[in-house]
């Protein structure tokens, strides 16, 4: 990796971590493009799902008064068998692939949810979002606007969905790493995996990034944080399906 590839990604983390900081989401997304551009898809999505799993979890140790703890035990079933129903599934997708799958999922937030009734408070909706999410997650790298949809029906604070949807997101951030990282190690060993000095930079950079949008999260109406949030993620699918457009 080059040192130039390596700052792109490193300020990349910085901004993506702010807005995530913010909204709980959007920022996987544009990081997720931004990597897909530099490196391979299985290393874009280690280098990802290593620096998504510290800000989310980092993210969630500071609003850990917030997190549900009942939806993420949940979810936390749902997830094991996503990730069980994914080793049946042979198809990985290309950089062209990864471009449109990222483009769609921001489009999620347009979906009619008064008619889904979905509500992740709910013991068999907590379990289903666990499935969709993690397989969506480790297919596309992201699926905030995915797990936001069982969100929008819940009777919960803006601090409480952006805690308990960190959480949930840092374990799906997880078992990414170690199902992508399989491909890479069998391929060509346990070196060509990403450097340790990008994670050991990175990782700061999204501290501080979550630390300062939490500050911007705090100063919000409950109103706004919905409005702006749709917009932004309308906004990032556009470009990302322009894009995937363009390489074809």
């Amino acid at each position: 990796m080059s040192v130039f590839a390596a700052l792109i990604i490193l300020a990349t983390t910085l901004v993506t971590s702010f807005i995530s900081g913010i909204f709980g989401m959007a920022g996987g997304i544009i990081l997720m493009a931004v990597l897909v551009a530099l490196v391979s898809v299985a290393t874009a999505m280690v280098i990802h799902g290593g620096i998504q799993m510290f800000a989310n979890g980092y993210r969630a140790f500071l609003l850990r008064d917030h997190i549900d703890w009942r939806v993420f035990g949940y979810y936390c079933i749902g997830a094991l068998a996503g990730i069980v129903a994914l080793f049946f599934v042979s198809w990985t997708p290309d950089k062209r692939a990864l471009y449109f799958l990222l483009g769609l999922t921001p489009m999620l937030v347009w979906l009619p949810k008064d008619r889904l009734h979905l509500d992740i408070k709910r013991v068999d909706h907590s379990i289903f979002a666990g499935f969709v999410v993690q397989g969506l997650n480790t297919l596309a790298g992201v699926a905030g606007p995915l797990l936001d949809l069982f969100f929008v029906r819940a009777e919960m604070t803006r601090q409480e969905i952006v805690a308990t949807k960190s959480v949930t997101q840092a374990l799906s951030h997880l078992i990414k790493i170690g199902f992508w990282s399989v491909p890479i190690v069998t391929a060509a060993g346990w070196v060509a995996l990403p450097p340790w000095w990008l994670f050991a930079l990175a990782i700061p950079l999204s501290m501080l990034g979550t630390t300062l949008g939490k500050q911007i999260l705090e100063r919000m109406t409950d109103v706004n944080f919905r409005k702006w949030m749709k917009g932004l993620v309308t906004a990032i699918g556009a470009v990302l399906l322009l894009r995937a457009a363009g390489l074809y």
